[in-house]
């Protein structure tokens, strides 16, 4: 039998940990990715179960350690800048790396075993009851039998087969943005440093070698909002931290002296379907949960899910999407129902909400720590 020709488009975290475990399944994955080369930089991201299992089985769990982010604790800061908490962050559990490591490492991982594609994006799909006719911006039109949309919260994939994105997205009324500083802007090299103020948080994170600065801020839609529109965006980030205090200053500069800074409004994506045909969504394309840290583990673990259900329906896509999709859900629903506590503790609308978060906060320290002296169970070994 001829083996399975999947096309994945998109090459950051989904894509490549699917690419890998399609392989180790007899099927032939093609992954494209519009961007030139694997993207540098990004936030940190937190490797967590069930991810943490996924890992393991694809032999990279020791790589990820070896790259993990210098941070190792949180760093909660008063209106005057001064500490007022540090918390433990680091877990035997867990594993905390840059986006740019995690991804560069599923690459490695699945390179040898599926052809990869850069600089070049889908323009068009036509479907029929054999396969998916694509058409795409540099390369040849190709044929394939199955279509995966791993391509992120503004999915070309999503958008060419089940309509417009506003269909599909919430917004939490925050936005996020990010910048990368020179060392010399740490105030701590083992700890993220965090400043709150009533709908405003800005972060000093060490991340590997590249510290990075996190803007994080509530704010209503903005009439004619154009998300490529960088201008736009560096204005916001300075009127919003205008008289933040702290550091504030220095990390608005750094953001309006960087020529392509990060920005982007926080959104959910939900959806009643994630295919259709023999097109299917994954990851943050399929499901977007803002603000609780674990999109990456989600997307590897739904990754990993979706190709279990492929190779446990050879033949039968449409009963292999139907057991992936049942199967996921589980695990992305319930955040989904976080989200609106998650916002509220994470960046309060007033003080009396930032005393309240400080609480929480000291708690979640004392767990740590408690949780932190046991011994780590037999799963979370390398």
């Amino acid at each position: 039998m001829t083996p399975y020709r999947v096309l994945i488009h998109g090459a950051g975290i989904a894509g490549p940990a699917l690419a890998y475990w399609l392989a180790r399944h007899g099927y032939r994955p093609t992954v494209v990715e519009q961007a030139k080369e694997l993207r540098s930089g990004g936030s940190a991201v937190v490797v967590k179960e069930p991810a943490l299992t996924v890992a393991r089985g694809m032999g990279i769990l020791t790589r990820l350690r070896e790259v993990a982010t210098a941070s190792g604790a949180l760093s909660l800061l008063g209106p005057d800048g001064r500490q007022l908490l540090r918390v433990p962050t680091t877990s035997p559990r867990s594993v905390e790396v840059t986006r740019s490591d995690l991804s560069a490492t599923l690459h490695q991982a699945a390179r040898d075993d599926a052809e990869f594609l850069f600089d070049d994006t889908i323009t068009g799909l036509r479907q029929d009851r054999s396969g998916v006719e694509v058409t795409f911006r540099r390369s040849p039109p190709r044929r394939f039998d199955l279509l995966v949309g791993a391509d992120g919260i503004h999915s070309p994939v999503r958008r060419l087969v089940f309509g417009p994105a506003e269909r599909f997205t919430t917004g939490l009324g925050m936005y996020g943005a990010t910048v990368p500083v020179e060392p010399a802007a740490l105030d701590d090299p083992e700890a993220a440093v965090m400043l709150t103020a009533p709908g405003r948080m800005l972060t000093i994170h060490p991340s590997r070698g590249k510290p990075l600065a996190m803007f994080t801020f509530r704010g209503g839609r903005v009439p004619g909002y154009d998300r490529h529109d960088t201008a736009l965006h560096k204005r916001m980030v300075a009127e919003a931290y205008a008289g933040i205090g702290w550091r504030s200053p220095e990390l608005v500069e750094a953001y309006q002296d960087h020529p392509a800074p990060f920005f982007d409004p926080l959104a959910n994506v939900r959806m009643d379907k994630w295919s259709h045909g023999r097109v299917v969504l994954l990851g943050d394309a399929a499901s977007t949960v803002a603000l609780l840290g674990d999109g990456s583990s989600m997307a590897m673990a739904g990754a990993h899910a979706l190709a279990e259900a492929l190779a446990a329906h050879p033949g039968d896509h449409a009963r292999a999407f139907q057991a992936y999709e049942a199967k996921h859900r589980r695990q992305v629903d319930p955040r989904h129902r976080r989200v609106g506590l998650v916002a509220s503790l994470l960046v309060p609308r007033t003080r009396h909400g930032l005393a309240l978060r400080n609480v929480a906060v000291r708690a979640v320290g004392l767990a740590a720590r408690t949780r932190n002296t046991l011994p780590a169970k037999q799963n979370s070994r390398v």
